[in-house]
C-alpha cells in the first residue's frame, strides 16, 4: 500500500529537563509519571539541546522519534543522564497534528518516521551523524521526501519553520548557468 503524505505539521512544546520526565538523581532511575507519558497524545518527534565540545552550550544535539511509545518512555531509554552536562539538557517535543480528520495509526507512524528523517537531514544535529550519512547516501530515501513539506509551529527552537523535501533533493540541473555572467548577453 502506497501512503501519500504531503504536509506534516508539528506543534513543539518545551523545554523539559530530565527531572521533568521522571529522572531521580538520588536513585539514578526513572519513574514515569504523568509528564510526557499520556499514551493518547505524547508521541511524535523530539529535539535534545545541551553542551557540545565543538559547537558550545545549548545547541541542537539530537532529533529522535517516539512513535509506539510515549516521549517520557523513549527519552528515559537514551541515557542522557550520563551526559557530563546532564543537568542542562533540554528536551522539546513535537506532536504531529492534522488540519482535518486525524489519519490512521499506520499513516501517523509513517509521518513521524519521515518527519524525523527530514529534520535530521536538514539540520544535521551532532549526535545524529550516522543517520545523516545513511540518509544522504541513499537516493531512494531522499526521493521519498520529494513532495513533502514540514511546518514547525510554536516552540521549535533552532529548527527551520518550514522544510521542503524538494529543496533538499531537487536536482539543480534546471538552474545551471542561470546566473553565469559569461552567458549574460549585453
Amino acid at each position: 500500500m502506497n501512503i501519500k503524505i504531503e504536509n506534516i505539521r508539528i506543534e513543539w512544546d518545551g523545554p523539559y529537563s530530565l527531572i521533568d520526565i521522571g529522572y531521580n538523581e538520588e536513585t539514578g532511575k526513572y519513574t514515569l509519571d504523568d509528564i510526557l507519558n499520556d499514551e493518547c497524545k505524547d508521541f511524535g518527534i523530539y529535539q535534545v539541546y545541551g553542551f557540545h565540545p565543538i559547537y558550545g552550550n545549548d545547541v541542537l544535539l539530537y532529533i529522535g522519534q517516539a512513535a509506539r511509545q510515549t516521549f517520557a518512555k523513549r527519552l528515559s531509554q537514551e541515557a542522557w543522564e550520563y551526559n557530563a552536562d546532564y543537568k542542562n539538557i533540554k528536551f522539546y517535543v513535537g506532536r504531529l497534528f492534522a488540519k482535518n480528520q486525524p489519519p490512521s495509526e499506520k499513516i501517523w507512524d509513517k509521518m513521524i518516521d519521515i518527519a524525523e528523517k527530514m529534520l535530521i537531514f536538514a539540520h544535521e544535529p551532532a549526535r545524529n551523524s550516522s543517520n545523516i550519512l545513511t540518509i544522504s547516501r541513499d537516493k531512494a530515501k531522499l526521493e521519498e521526501f520529494k513532495n513533502i513539506r514540514i511546518f514547525n509551529y510554536d516552540n521549535y527552537r533552532s529548527l527551520m519553520p518550514e522544510i521542503s523535501g524538494e529543496l533538499w533533493i531537487k536536482e539543480f540541473e534546471d538552474y545551471n548557468g542561470v546566473f553565469d555572467s559569461d552567458k549574460i548577453q549585453s
